[in-house]
């Protein structure tokens, strides 16, 4: 009986430094270092298909102006870049925790086969709407 629960006791304390390290890593990745040449994270998207001609890509981009997206097709990639700066607020202030990555982003997603040009971008609710139609 006595192992039994110091295995549990050592699986216990194995995983709890396991999740330690990851929030470590998590924080150490989306660290404050200034400003950067590169990019240093991706926001999230959402690709949707409608049919052979039209791609509808949604890329979740809070708290970055929709002046300042940089997009480009290159080859048979999307490629958005932008920069998410700290809020006005937060200068000057303690961080206690930073969760949402901020700084220079570029996100590459590879498009379907094609020759895509942009017809159509929206920006509503924090997320920037593509609309790619292939070129004839």
């Amino acid at each position: 009986m006595t192992t039994r629960r110091n295995t549990d006791v050592w699986m216990w304390a194995d995983a709890v430094a396991l999740l330690d390290e990851a929030e470590r890593l998590h924080r150490h990745f989306f660290r404050l270092t200034g400003p950067r040449e590169h990019a240093n994270w991706e926001p999230p998207v959402d690709l949707y298909t409608r049919g052979e001609a039209e791609v509808l890509v949604v890329v979740a981009l809070p708290g970055v102006s929709a002046e300042s997206i940089e997009l480009s097709v290159e080859g048979n990639e999307l490629v958005v870049r932008a920069r998410r700066e700290l809020p006005a607020r937060a200068s000057g202030a303690v961080i206690q925790r930073l969760e949402i990555p901020y700084g220079l982003f570029e996100r590459r997603l590879a498009l379907p086969a094609g020759h895509y040009e942009l017809i159509d971008r929206d920006w509503q609710d924090g997320c920037l709407q593509l609309l790619l139609a292939t070129r004839r």
